[in-house]
């Protein structure tokens, strides 16, 4: 995904949650316009044959979004209705294609900045609640409060200004909000007292209220303890002398959406908790509906607090990601070397930001040594290991090393290092001028050598680096004739998929690689046959042909 910001759009993005079967993920349109299609080179791909390459487009026009189908074939939707263009409102749900296929559902998020939140706040905390006012100048005065709270996205500060309103509104001692961690276990969020002070103590609540409203998922209110006789036996109201309580569950909806476009249902994810030592006539006032309206209201803000957190997470994430991706870039950039008897030529295609493919080329006096390695596994792992492993075998190569003995000194320190399930298939070899190729291969896919008209595969080899402490190792030799080539892939090249789930395979790889005049006919073959299916894996691909000086 592409993470560029465009003029004109706030530092806050709208969101976009992707469904697909049972996977679900946060898409930040952090761009416009964000578009969509089966081409890999569309900001989201959806790899189904019913979505056409360039499909749709999300644009942003005057703070307002709109999606806007491209001459699809098979059409966009919105909330089950095609459409050619169509402004979105929250929680749309957008299909491409077909219905079955996967879907989006549209989640705007706004957000001022940290000074006028702040001065909200300031605003809020004196506003002070007549007497005499009624419920409707309650809920009216909540629900402005909720709107301006929306704009908002600092979590901390609005669980604080939540509990403010709401106990001006019921006039309770104390209020707490609890919420579920990732874990789902219920926690302390925040504390407040009726004088505006934190607490961060909740040992004195009754506990029993707040799990049995949690678990019946249904909202507790008493006002006058000593008049009830069920909750006169829970130990804690006793005990804390506790004469109102209430417990409100804080529901939000479920993303995945029905067809028609309403909710499938709801998940409690906190509880609103007001407690006092006194009995009281203003909370019988606040009747159970806006006190349902307040909880109602409070899930969501925490919701969209969370989201506009993951948001301003994910960017940074990503920023470390393309810090990460350019010295990755510098570290593991070839200078490919010029020497009278051969030419070498090779490129990397990360399927993220950064990868655990490299390849290496160094003029020896031994001859050209070129090393191709593949670290298991994706992302910032893998390409750590890649780099290390990349200089390692570099600086010996420099020193005149026997390939074997390199082989054996990296396997020594993957197992030594002990890291983790990481191993790594390597295929390192050395062109000597009268064309004779060393090569050790371990565990790697086998090279593609151009003879003549015939295409070989030598197929010598040994253990990966990194499974085995005492693994050995030996080398196997080929005589190259001028004119001849190798061809070196990793397995992303092989076990590329297209839309159906069908691999590369070696079998068209020997086929390309027979009547290729470059590596790059190599790359644009495994782009047509994926036709937009993104990679599942680094592919990278060298080329060194031998032209006997």
């Amino acid at each position: 995904m592409s993470a560029s910001s465009h003029s004109g759009i706030s530092s806050i993005f709208p969101i976009a949650i992707f469904v697909q079967g049972s996977d679900q993920q946060t898409l930040s349109l952090n761009h416009t316009p964000y578009t969509v299609g089966r081409k890999v080179d569309r900001d989201l791909v959806i790899a189904d044959p019913r979505v056409s390459r360039e499909h749709a487009s999300i644009v942003s026009e005057n703070g307002e979004f709109f999606v806007v189908d491209l001459g699809s074939k098979h059409g966009t939707f919105v909330n089950g209705v095609k459409v050619e263009r169509q402004k979105l409102q929250r929680n749309d749900r957008l299909e491409f294609g077909a219905p079955d296929i996967a879907y989006l559902i549209f989640h705007p998020l706004h957000t001022t900045s940290s000074n006028t939140a702040r001065e909200f706040l300031s605003q809020i905390s004196g506003i002070q609640i007549a007497p005499e006012a009624s419920d409707l100048e309650k809920l009216t005065l909540f629900m402005d409060a909720a709107r301006k709270l929306n704009t908002i996205g600092v979590l901390d500060e609005i669980l604080v200004t939540l509990l403010d309103a709401t106990l001006k509104l019921t006039r309770g001692e104390r209020g707490y909000i609890f919420l579920r961690d990732t874990a789902g276990n219920l926690t302390l969020a925040a504390g407040r007292n009726s004088k505006g002070e934190p607490l961060l103590d909740d040992t004195t609540i009754s506990r029993s209220v707040l799990d049995g409203a949690l678990t019946a998922n249904s909202e507790y209110l008493v006002t006058d303890t000593s008049q009830d006789m069920q909750v006169k036996e829970r130990q804690s109201v006793v005990a804390f002398d506790l004469r109102t309580v209430i417990c409100m569950p804080l529901r939000k909806p479920i993303v995945q959406t029905s067809r028609d476009g309403q909710p499938a249902g709801t998940e409690v994810i906190g509880a609103l908790y007001v407690d006092s030592r006194f009995a009281s006539r203003d909370i019988t006032s606040v009747s159970q509906d806006i006190l349902r309206a307040i909880a109602t209201e409070a899930a969501q803000l925490i919701e969209n607090a969370r989201l506009v957190q993951a948001e301003e997470s994910g960017r940074r994430y990503q920023q470390e990601l393309s810090i990460a991706a350019s010295i990755q870039q510098r570290l593991l950039a070839v200078t490919l070397p010029e020497v009278p008897f051969a030419r070498v030529n090779g490129r990397n295609l990360s399927c993220k930001e950064i990868g655990g493919d490299f390849f290496e080329a160094v003029n020896t006096p031994e001859g050209l040594a070129v090393v191709l390695a593949d670290v298991s596994g994706k992302g910032v792992s893998a390409a750590l290991l890649a780099s290390i492993l990349q200089g390692m075998v570099y600086s010996q190569l420099i020193s005149g090393m026997p390939l074997t003995e390199i082989v054996a000194a990296v396997n020594r320190f993957f197992t030594y290092k002990h890291i983790g399930e990481k191993y790594a298939t390597m295929l390192i070899t050395r062109l000597r001028p009268d064309g004779d190729l060393e090569y050790v291969n371990c565990g790697h896919v086998p090279p593609v050598w151009i003879c003549g008209g015939e295409v070989l595969r030598p197929s010598h080899g040994n253990l990966p680096v990194g499974l085995i402490a005492d693994a050995t190792y030996s080398s196997d030799r080929c005589q190259l004739r001028p004119g001849d080539r190798m061809i070196l892939v990793t397995d992303g090249v092989t076990e590329a998929e297209n839309a159906r789930g069908d691999m590369f395979d070696s079998a068209r790889l020997e086929t390309v690689a027979a009547k290729s005049q470059s590596m790059e006919d190599v790359f644009a073959a495994v782009a047509d046959f994926c036709g937009g299916t993104p990679l599942n894996d680094d592919c990278t691909v060298v080329e060194l042909a031998y032209t006997g000086g």
